[in-house]
């Protein structure tokens, strides 16, 4: 199948996040079945009940081999801007395709799934492995699930086969990204009529809270000690939000509630930001809960194998991105990095593209690397 036709049919799936991706992921399953892969389906249920599926696959036996990582899910598009088909119909306009994952990262799943009819599978002499996970948009659930249930995978980690996260880089190779850190800080009070004495405000109990947030976002504004001039920004990009979800303004708020997100680097104790937070809500009073806490990605970026994806990538360093991908889940692999076709600036918009162009190159550039890296290394 050509990659355009695998891509379509990958778009037709409205497989967001809060939604079951069993759709999908059985699509994927049966692909990679009829191509002689073993499959293991991975099916849980989310903290909502929904039931979504990771799929692991292998062909091949022996030691190392190759790893390809994608995910299915994507983000809503209730503000979709694309085309007049909508966002679950791929349409080709301008030497650009249009589609709600197309970028995020249905593209990277097509390209690689084409390259498969493109070689003897049957001549594989070290294995070959596809894991294609669910919920990576919301917390990674679906990686979490596969590295800790999954038989495949923890087969492709004893056997140190190398990887390759497929998400969008504009086909630059990555040797690192951030983390992901975040917390939530409640303040209860009481509702009443504003114009009584009944009520209680919770907000009133929050604006101490805000006072630190805001220290230690001016703190890690102004100290090297929290920057990483590899990153841009170079920060962790502390992010406060606030509601106190009250309707109308004559009501005294009972409850108010502070989020903050942040993206620690390599080598940072995100830990102590974190326990900082966690004190200052204890001492005033206030509920506090992690939300997340996945740490940063890194892997030495004059690797052998980050060498030779810069070689037969015709690119002299790897690079750093600030956003995240299942790669800070999947640690227990040595040789991994993330490369994909699309511009992360393209992705989760209301006219979510990816260039034919990048679609094209992407397609050589899984030929070559499968050549040099995936295929000479299973073949030989």
């Amino acid at each position: 199948m050509q990659v355009l036709e695998i891509l379509d049919q990958l778009v037709a799936f409205p497989s967001v996040s809060c939604t079951s991706n069993l759709d999908i992921s059985a699509w994927v399953r049966d692909f990679l079945s009829q191509r002689g892969f073993e499959c293991e389906w991975l099916e849980y249920r989310d903290a909502q009940g929904v039931a979504k599926a990771s799929i692991a696959a292998r062909r091949g036996s022996g030691h190392g081999g190759f790893a390809y990582f994608a995910h299915t899910d994507v983000v809503p598009a209730t503000t979709w801007e694309g085309s007049e088909l909508g966002p679950w119909k791929l349409q080709r306009r301008e030497g650009r395709a249009y589609g709600r994952g197309a970028c995020d990262m249905k593209g990277s799943l097509a390209c690689f799934l084409a390259a498969l009819d493109l070689v003897d599978l049957d001549r594989l002499r070290r294995p070959l492995f596809v894991v294609v996970t669910a919920d990576e948009e919301i917390g990674y659930g679906g990686a979490i699930h596969v590295q800790r249930h999954s038989r495949i995978y923890r087969q492709l980690v004893q056997q140190r086969a190398c990887g390759l996260i497929g998400e969008p880089t504009c086909l630059q190779v990555v040797h690192a990204h951030k983390g992901s850190y975040g917390f939530v800080a409640i303040s209860r009070g009481r509702a009443a009529h504003s114009s009584t004495r009944e009520g209680i405000n919770a907000n009133w109990a929050m604006i101490p809270f805000l006072q630190e947030m805001k220290a230690i976002y001016d703190e890690t504004e102004a100290d090297p000690g929290w920057q990483d001039t590899r990153f841009d920004p170079p920060t962790v990009s502390w992010n406060l939000g606030i509601n106190d979800h009250t309707a109308a303004t004559n009501i005294t708020a009972p409850q108010s509630i502070a989020t903050v997100y942040f993206r620690p680097m390599p080598g940072q104790d995100a830990e102590k930001l974190l326990e900082r937070a966690r004190q200052a809500a204890q001492r005033l009073g206030l509920e506090f809960r992690v939300t997340a806490r996945f740490a940063p990605f890194y892997r030495d970026p004059d690797s052998p194998f980050m060498r030779t994806l810069l070689e037969q990538t015709g690119q002299a360093e790897p690079r750093t991105v600030c956003y995240g991908t299942d790669a800070c889940i999947f640690t227990d692999i040595e040789s991994l990095a993330v490369l994909g076709p699309g511009d992360i600036a393209q992705a989760h918009t209301a006219d979510e593209w990816i260039s034919l162009e990048q679609l094209s190159c992407r397609h050589r550039i899984v030929r070559k690397i499968d050549r040099k890296v995936l295929w000479v290394s299973l073949l030989s």
